[in-house]
């Protein structure tokens, strides 16, 4: 199957577009230790966006990987994983702040480093928001794709160096058109203490609108189904 668009994420990267229903978007991490921060919003209501805590109790789950669907806050399905190599992606530490990022990296500026400036998390989302209407007010809790964090016997959080490697992928199927924002900063807990956003392609495929019957996300939770049922609802009604 050949991509209907391709790009490649370098440095901070930062990315935001309109992705339609049925379409397929594939991540692959191209040397290992990648992140990619992603927020998902309805395109035709923004209001209405990826909400964790019920994505994560609806499933019983801590973690993105194959079969887990990623819940908006209006009871619908944003989006489903539909492939993964990796098996665990982040969904709970958010992203760095312009503080997180000078306290463990200090501070080199445009004017010093051009395009290999240091950026946080928190910056390229708002830059890529603004972009669409959208500021502070928007800014929610966000997936992190390629990073494993993992929780000890005194419930602290761990980031899981090595977890990905190069080569790694992801595959979201869009279930309604979103507003897709991302960006490439390295994830907050990563211990790394030299400052870099490794590469990332990104790949945008046509697939089916509509599921099979044994479709894994639709059928993996009884409350995916239920979810499903409200996103056929809506578009029936609205298209």
């Amino acid at each position: 199957m050949n991509p209907i668009y391709q790009t490649n994420l370098t440095g901070a990267g930062m990315w935001s577009k309109v992705v339609s229903r049925g379409k397929l978007i594939r991540f692959t991490d191209l040397e290992g230790g990648a992140n990619v921060s992603l927020q998902l919003f309805n395109a035709h209501e923004r209001t209405e966006r990826y909400n964790m805590p019920d994505t994560l109790k609806g499933q019983q789950v801590f973690y993105l990987t194959q079969g887990i669907c990623l819940h908006s806050d209006m009871g619908r399905i944003l989006a489903s994983v539909i492939e993964d190599t990796m098996g665990w992606h982040d969904t709970v530490c958010g992203v760095t702040d312009e503080a997180d990022v000078f306290q463990k990296h200090g501070e080199k500026s445009y004017q010093d480093a051009r395009n290999d400036w240091y950026r946080s998390g928190k910056d390229c989302f708002l830059i890529e928001l603004a972009k669409w209407g959208l500021g502070n007010e928007s800014l929610l809790p966000n997936v992190n794709l390629f990073s494993k964090v993992v929780t000890d016997e005194e419930g602290d959080l761990n980031y899981v160096s090595g977890a990905s490697q190069a080569g790694s992928s992801i595959t979201l199927r869009m279930d309604m058109d979103c507003l897709v924002v991302l960006n490439t900063c390295q994830h907050p807990l990563n211990p790394e203490t030299t400052y870099q956003a490794k590469p990332v392609k990104l790949e945008v495929f046509q697939g089916p609108l509509e599921l099979p019957v044994d479709d894994e996300c639709r059928n993996s939770h009884p409350e995916n189904e239920r979810a499903f049922t409200n996103t056929e609802d809506y578009h029936t009604l609205r298209f």
